[in-house]
């Protein structure tokens, strides 16, 4: 098989991805689930994501759709299109799948998938996480993750609007 159908293969419609659920659950693995936007993948996302992916055997990304992103960060946002950001995503080996939702938050994904950790980073320590109460409800666990500081799209963006205005480049 080539090897970006494989990429593709890894990410899942919910039909799909209940189906492979089930096969996991039936061999034991333990299902780490996190979400996110990550319209441009860094090494902050790297890190993060391959740090969430030792907790357990499978690594699933719910995946903020473009709509979601806009409502979420602004109407210039996402910057990458959300087949682009999956298939990015789905390139890193420790990604076993990632899942597209439409919603604000990931809960109806989270209520669906029952993942055994659920996994946010530091920035959420304190803040009440959405799905908390599902995971530990079936005594899962939810872990938060430092992050790798000076890693953001949003840090990003601004220094790529601060070199264009020293450059005396268009405005941004």
């Amino acid at each position: 098989m080539e090897k970006l159908a494989l990429l593709k293969e890894k990410i899942f419609t919910w039909d799909h991805l209940q189906k492979q659920l089930a096969v996991w659950r039936f061999k034991g693995k333990k299902i780490v689930f996190t979400n996110g936007c990550f319209d441009i993948l860094h090494t902050g996302h790297v890190e993060y994501l391959a740090k969430a992916r030792d907790l357990g055997q499978v690594l699933i990304i719910g995946l903020n759709t473009d709509e979601s992103v806009q409502r979420l960060k602004g109407p210039h946002r996402p910057l990458n299109h959300e087949n682009a950001r999956a298939l990015t995503l789905a390139a890193l080996s420790f990604v076993d799948a990632v899942i597209l939702f439409s919603e604000d938050t990931p809960l109806e994904l989270i209520r669906l998938i029952q993942p055994d950790i659920l996994v946010k980073g530091k920035d959420y320590d304190g803040k009440e996480i959405v799905g908390s109460d599902i995971v530990k409800a079936r005594g899962g666990k939810v872990v938060t993750i430092e992050l790798v500081k000076g890693f953001s799209t949003t840090h990003t963006l601004e220094k790529i609007k601060q070199i264009i205005q020293e450059e005396g480049g268009m405005n941004v």
